[in-house]
């Protein structure tokens, strides 16, 4: 959902592929400065129609504070494979038992963060086994189903999927968003717009992922509840202005799961791009302090 500033990996991070017990996963691992103690490992998610490279902007500043941070493409997404039609291995049990085995080969136990999207997937994984987790950070990821305009848009998505290649879908997005629209922070906004490496990402990522994971976005319950019951520390994190899941709804949820809140000021639905050394500050002051309690 994001539009990361380069698809290149920052400096003291690689891509490569990442073996685990269901598969390769393609992913960005950013190792702790030189010099500096480490202090744990991170698994970063990212949203609908998003990638691995939404986290460049945040590598650096967290390897600086001594966190190894290891984002990933989830099944389907960009440059991990996955079946074009098939839309079972993208349920959300399926794609949680992935976050489970990318802690497990990351090396476990990592603190969780998911953005949108991914912050939904990985509290499913949480819900599953919460055990090779340190916390979870919830950014700009909601109680249940998105807002009722973007529903309408993720539904425009998944019909003009059901008749059109990903690449008309593409080419007609380009044709009917006018520019102040592609920067209003939404689900299906992010991520459509002229520069190569966006179109090369929308290319790579598979239409059953987007069909299966747009109606997981337009029907996910509210399980926080839930989620409350689970031993962690939570962290709810978002910009001041969201169209996706409003604000006063996040701070609701993070009343409910007695989480830490961070709002980044001058941020939308992207902290993460759209002010990535607050962003990145924030997370690490969260992390640093379940460290100290642990």
């Amino acid at each position: 959902m994001s539009r990361p500033p380069t698809f290149t990996p920052p400096p003291g991070a690689r891509a490569y592929r990442l073996s685990t017990a269901r598969g390769e996963f393609a992913v960005v691992d950013a190792s702790v400065a030189a010099g500096v103690e480490p202090k744990g490992v991170a698994l970063l998610l990212p949203g609908f129609t998003g990638s691995k490279e939404d986290f460049n902007p945040l590598h650096v500043s967290l390897g600086a504070r001594g966190y190894r941070t290891v984002a990933v493409d989830g099944r389907g997404q960009y440059e991990t494979a996955g079946p074009e039609e098939d839309e079972s291995p993208y349920s959300q049990g399926e794609l949680a038992r992935d976050v489970l085995a990318l802690a497990e080969a990351v090396g476990a136990p990592v603190h969780l963060l998911g953005h949108s999207l991914g912050g939904q997937i990985a509290r499913a994984a949480v819900l599953l086994d919460h055990t090779p987790f340190v916390s979870l950070t919830l950014m700009a990821s909601g109680p249940a189903q998105i807002s009722v305009s973007q529903q309408e848009r993720v539904k425009l998505l998944r019909d003009a999927l059901a008749v059109m290649s990903m690449a008309e879908v593409w080419e007609a997005v380009q044709e009917m968003e006018a520019p102040e629209e592609t920067e209003t922070g939404g689900a299906l906004d992010e991520g459509l717009d002229d520069r190569d490496d966006l179109r090369r990402r929308w290319l790579g990522t598979k239409p059953a992922q987007l069909i299966a994971t747009g109606r997981q976005l337009c029907d996910e319950p509210d399980r926080v509840a839930e989620l409350a019951a689970v031993p962690l520390p939570f962290h709810v994190l978002s910009g001041s202005r969201d169209d996706t899941w409003p604000v006063p709804l996040l701070d609701d949820m993070a009343v409910r799961l007695k989480a830490r809140r961070t709002v980044i000021a001058r941020a939308e639905h992207s902290p993460n791009t759209d002010q990535p050394a607050a962003t990145a500050q924030a997370v690490a002051d969260f992390w640093d302090t379940t460290a100290r309690s642990r």
